[in-house]
């Protein structure tokens, strides 16, 4: 298995010409060495679209894990691209996530948690940040 690190060395060139995918390959690969599968991946619907949907078994049911990816290139003000996450994306988000679960009835028997993948694109080696999204949850 790559390390972070070297996996950032070989893909350099993906994350330039499609950095949006790259990204999301970078949180899936993380996310699956920690054990964590994947549902689906960019699920769309007419609300908006779902980056990565993952599960992990948990003592009470499974977990689910709905992630919203977003790349960023450079450090600045807005280095993490929280701005890129206003309101009105969290909305389209929560309707986003309510039709999923309404294709996926048993999803309602699990834990479900929402975060934000703010990963930082080559030649940065700052590390992923998560950051929950306690309101879209429903625990």
């Amino acid at each position: 298995m790559l390390s972070e690190s070297r996996e950032l060395i070989l893909s350099a060139v993906d994350a330039k010409s499609d950095p949006g995918r790259w990204a999301e390959q970078r949180a899936l690969n993380l996310l699956k060495n920690r054990g964590w599968s994947c549902l689906d991946q960019r699920w769309a619907c007419r609300y908006g679209e779902l980056d990565l949907m993952m599960i992990k078994p948990g003592r009470s049911g499974p977990r689910l894990l709905m992630v919203e990816v977003k790349a960023r290139r450079r450090c600045g003000p807005d280095y993490w691209g929280l701005k890129a996450f206003a309101p009105m994306k969290r909305r389209r988000l929560a309707r986003t996530v309510a039709c999923w679960q309404s294709c996926n009835p048993w999803s309602d028997q699990g834990h479900l948690e929402v975060v934000l993948a703010l990963v930082p694109l080559p030649p940065s080696s700052r590390p992923v940040r998560w950051i929950r999204v306690p309101e879209l949850g429903i625990a």
